[in-house]
């Protein structure tokens, strides 16, 4: 499917699922604005990467838990591009406690980060998508947004949130030309799995593939990961002129784990 010619602001880009989708998408001819965390020798050189697909690749630094930087990210973008066609909001972060321990300051950074920042670049891009015509918003939410796990309280929260403002923004601009969906994403093996996995291997002094099915049995049928291009090659599809009356769906990846 070919996005060539169009760009893509895609948050939370410089690792995991993020980074998958700026791959998949480059592939596709989609050029990409990068934002994230990360050494700059180490955005550069993915950036040099994604260059190699034949697209314009630009990184902006911007921290999106922050209003202003929300909107100053999205201005720099439309500058520079003359509109966007695509925003992927995928930037989250997590934190585990019971809801009695939880941190009133770690609440507030992931609700801000993985809800709010989403508000902000939606609302700051949706004129200049109506202008055009065209616009594609892909929110990356999790199964977290349709179902629940303990000592998540704000993380849930937030993908649930997430989800509630998809719906909205599709029924918003549904005679737009545009479309807002969202994808949840299950066990996807990215960096931060990939430290779980570890993780449950010091732990419980086992190999490998035993805490990998462990960690699998827990929650997703299946009992594979999906990968980060899995969901880049769904975004894609969700950007495609095949897809235009898919709006406001939640769109599970996550080997049958919110079917039990």
């Amino acid at each position: 499917m070919s996005l060539k010619g169009k760009a893509a602001l895609i948050t939370g880009s410089t690792s995991g699922i993020g980074l998958g989708i700026a791959e998949e998408m480059a592939k596709a001819g989609c050029n990409i604005i990068m934002n994230g965390l990360g050494e700059p020798a180490v955005i550069r050189a993915l950036q040099d990467r994604i260059t190699n697909y034949g697209v314009r690749v630009r990184y902006i630094e911007a921290d999106v838990s922050s209003p202003t930087e929300c909107r100053a990210l999205m201005n720099q973008t439309l500058a520079e591009y003359g509109g966007l066609d695509i925003l992927v909001n995928n930037a989250g972060i997590q934190h585990v406690a019971p809801v009695e321990n939880f941190a009133t300051e770690r609440w507030d950074a992931v609700l801000a980060t993985n809800l709010s920042s989403a508000f902000h670049l939606i609302a700051a891009v949706i004129p200049t998508m109506r202008s055009k015509g065209y616009g594609r918003i892909i929110n990356i939410a999790s199964v977290h947004g349709l179902v629940g796990s303990e000592n998540k309280s704000a993380y849930v929260a937030s993908k649930h949130g997430l989800i509630g403002l998809t719906k909205v923004v599709a029924l918003e601009t549904a005679r737009d030309g545009i479309t807002c969906n969202a994808i949840c994403p299950g066990w996807v093996l990215t960096p931060i799995v990939e430290a779980q996995i570890s993780q449950r291997m010091d732990r419980e002094g086992i190999e490998r593939q035993v805490a990998e099915r462990r960690l699998l049995e827990e929650k997703q049928p299946s009992g594979r990961f999906s990968r980060p291009s899995d969901i880049g090659a769904l975004a894609v599809f969700l950007c495609s002129e095949s897809a235009g009356n898919i709006t406001g769906a939640s769109l599970p990846v996550d080997g049958a784990w919110t079917a039990q």
